[in-house]
């Protein structure tokens, strides 16, 4: 093959939307094809074949059947495919034996905030008993199943400074839909501050901008808490 052909072969010659790893980035996983997925997995191919091209010749042997493919040893990879040697066979087993588990793995079972209390017990562990305060934030679905958990800021022993701006980013990167803020005073004085009330305003403004809900602002103090939602004032 002359060195023209094998430079159009290259991935790195096509179109940037049609690169798998470009393709990931900018559509998701779920456009990729399985012959794409495996070329990440592979990372290059030989001297006139793409890892695209690669890929699908390895699938074609195996009726497109992952299942099927799985069943292969990696002595046996490396013998019948030129292009694949061990590192590559190595990370190929490794990627379907890890598909294999994900069928057999339960899914993770997420906390379901149902009540001030399911949020208190969430949050008291991470700010119980800490001699300055902390800022936290749960990020839900609107099912009210928290997606994630983060620390927003830390402070001294009377205030901590918190910007609504970074928890609205937070929200979006982790697809909220709504939001539980926490805080606790160190003193145990659970009556919130003008300055507690301003950030929550300020916070639940700026969630109606992309349509997330503040449903509750937690105060933690000795063995007990104050909940904006409860006391009707958020």
């Amino acid at each position: 093959m002359s060195d023209e052909q094998n430079k159009l072969n290259s991935i790195k010659n096509w179109s940037v939307d049609d690169r798998p790893r470009e393709k990931m980035l900018a559509k998701g996983r779920q456009s990729l094809t399985d012959s794409e997925l495996l070329a990440i997995i592979i990372g290059s191919g030989s001297i006139g074949e793409s890892a695209v091209e690669l890929s699908k010749r390895i699938l074609k042997d195996y009726q497109n059947n992952l299942n099927e493919l799985g069943k292969i040893g990696i002595n046996d990879m490396i013998k019948k495919y030129k292009g694949v040697g061990e590192a590559k066979a190595i990370n190929i087993i490794a990627a379907l034996e890890l598909g294999r588990r994900r069928q057999h793995s339960d899914p993770l079972e997420r906390t379901v905030i149902k009540s001030s209390k399911d949020a208190y017990f969430v949050f008291y562990p991470l700010v119980a008993d800490l001699p300055h305060e902390e800022f936290w934030v749960l990020f839900c679905n609107r099912a009210n199943k928290v997606i994630h958990k983060q620390s927003i800021g830390r402070g001294g022993v009377a205030s901590v400074v918190v910007d609504s701006k970074i928890i609205m980013r937070s929200a979006l990167e982790h697809l909220a839909s709504v939001i539980i803020l926490c805080h606790n005073h160190p003193s145990g004085n659970l009556k919130p501050s003008a300055e507690d009330i301003r950030l929550t305003q300020s916070v639940k403004e700026a969630g109606k901008f992309f349509d997330i809900t503040i449903s509750d602002h937690i105060i933690i103090g000795d063995n007990n808490y104050y909940s904006f939602a409860d006391e009707g004032i958020l």
